[in-house]
């Protein structure tokens, strides 16, 4: 609560300033240094800068510096913070269409993934943000997500019985692992090393970028190939804050937004690439899984998912099986 009376203070009396002022707003998110969020996020605030010639500066508050992903949304839609790299997950809170682009083993790979997500069903998802006060400035990249945990290699779903299992707090990835026989509880991804440290959960799942940045291969023993969903990064920015810009501001942060994501998306590419050998290095282990069994699961996913947004799933579904 004292962060958002803080933020709330801070920014209101930035709300106040003229547009023509150089304004200094905030850019939040939860990872680590280093993750490709975190590299594109500085990139995103450089290149605002560059393109409105300082009139708009970013200050980027990562590791949850300037509160979590829930509180971000929150704030944002209160104006008093403008702009998030935030969770898809944690949007779906806000927003429970998002979810829908993590239906269960729906993508081949990340450029098939962001195919998706940049057609008409990103343009759907914008348009329901804006209606909850926020302005999708573009989707970045939260990868394909794999499990790691500390009881066993995963690799038929009765694996996972009894495992307890962090999850974002995203309903979608609480409906997959439910469906697999796990025991998946959510936890705020700035508290899962110790988690995993402590015991208090076995395992979690997250893409090999997510899994590095944060050291959560320190504290787990296996990593399963899953691939179980995809995820976004959608970057979002206030709307209250977002329609004061001229119409060319708005034009020049959504272009630093896109290009930032282009970078963000190759770093996940080259991390997916790259950091299973850093992984075996440190001594984790590495296993593939029977996929045919976990997609056989999945239907009582699709069905509940289905009939909560048929429109949006059939888009997705439809737009996922042309590319």
């Amino acid at each position: 609560m004292k962060k958002i009376i803080v933020a709330t203070l801070t920014a209101a009396s930035l709300v106040a300033l003229p547009v023509s002022a150089q304004q200094v707003l905030r850019l939040s998110h939860n990872a680590a240094a280093g993750n490709p969020k975190a590299d594109a996020s500085l990139l995103f605030a450089k290149l605002v800068e560059e393109k409105t010639d300082g009139r708009i500066k970013v200050e980027v508050g990562g590791s949850a510096q300037y509160g979590d992903d829930l509180e971000s949304l929150t704030n944002m839609r209160l104006g008093t913070l403008a702009f998030s790299a935030n969770s898809q997950g944690t949007t779906s809170t806000v927003v429970p269409q998002f979810a829908v682009i993590g239906l269960p083993f729906m993508f081949r790979d990340l450029d098939h993934a962001y195919a998706v997500v940049d057609g008409p069903a990103g343009d759907k998802l914008s348009e329901l943000a804006r209606e909850k006060g926020l302005e999708v400035l573009a989707f970045w990249d939260n990868g394909i997500r794999h499990v790691s945990n500390n009881k066993r290699p995963i690799v038929e779903p009765a694996d996972l019985a009894g495992i307890k299992l962090r999850t974002p707090p995203d309903p979608m990835t609480m409906d997959i692992f439910s469906a697999l026989g796990a025991n998946p509880m959510s936890l705020a991804f700035s508290e899962l090393y110790i988690a995993l440290q402590q015991g208090v959960v076995d395992g979690q799942e997250n893409p090999f970028m997510n899994i590095y940045s944060s050291k959560l291969h320190e504290v787990q023993k296996y990593i399963s190939l899953t691939g179980h969903k995809y995820e976004t990064t959608p970057v979002l920015a206030s709307k209250i804050v977002f329609d004061r810009f001229s119409d060319e501001d708005k034009k020049l942060i959504k272009e630093a937004a896109i290009e930032a994501g282009a970078f963000n998306r190759q770093k996940s590419r080259e991390a997916d690439e790259n950091l299973r050998a850093t992984f075996l290095a440190a001594g984790v282990e590495i296993n593939d899984i029977n996929r045919d069994a976990f997609v056989a699961k999945m239907q009582p996913v699709y069905d509940k998912w289905s009939g909560q947004y048929p429109e949006l799933v059939e888009l997705v579904r439809s737009e996922a099986e042309r590319l």
